[in-house]
């Protein structure tokens, strides 16, 4: 009853996101199928178990309807167990696409802050830069001012 998808055939033009987006349609039509098709047969099984669990008095006819049930009864039991390897395939599922989806978000996030830190390095090193040239401009008018000259002759009486 295994019914798995195969990818669809995308061009390599349409990128790596269009073909996983293909795929993941794909895929999620065809666990869609398998659900349809193991509720389908429970619900038909049933009704058959229900119909045929009729009393009758034949003992030839009683045996018939036992082996029937029993029958219908292994391939609900059949179905039901595809639909809970369908469940758990899709938590499978959802944990590593989670994953997957984590890594991409940690990988853009790094980015992002590398980015940032490049900026602010760059502001940095701009900001010290115009320090550098505030404090020479400061200096430079220090050296040149009346209020040291001043002093420096001050001091040297």
């Amino acid at each position: 009853m295994n019914k798995g998808g195969a990818g669809g055939g995308t061009s390599a033009a349409a990128g790596p996101t269009a073909a996983a987006a293909a795929a993941a349609a794909q895929k999620q039509k065809s666990l869609q199928k398998r659900v349809d098709d193991d509720i389908g047969s429970i619900v038909d099984n049933f009704s058959i178990v229900v119909n045929v669990a009729r009393v009758n008095d034949p003992p030839v006819r009683n045996s018939q309807e036992a082996f029937m049930m029993e029958v219908r009864a292994a391939k609900m039991v059949q179905a039901a167990d595809s639909l809970l390897k369908l469940v758990s395939e899709l938590k499978q599922t959802a944990i590593f696409s989670g994953f997957a989806s984590l890594n991409d978000h940690v990988d853009k996030r790094t980015i992002e802050l590398n980015q940032q830190a490049e900026k602010s390095d760059k502001m940095l090193a701009r900001i010290g830069e115009d320090a550098a040239a505030s404090l020479k401009e400061m200096e430079s008018h220090y050296y040149s001012s009346l209020l040291r000259s001043k002093s420096n002759q001050h001091s040297q009486h």
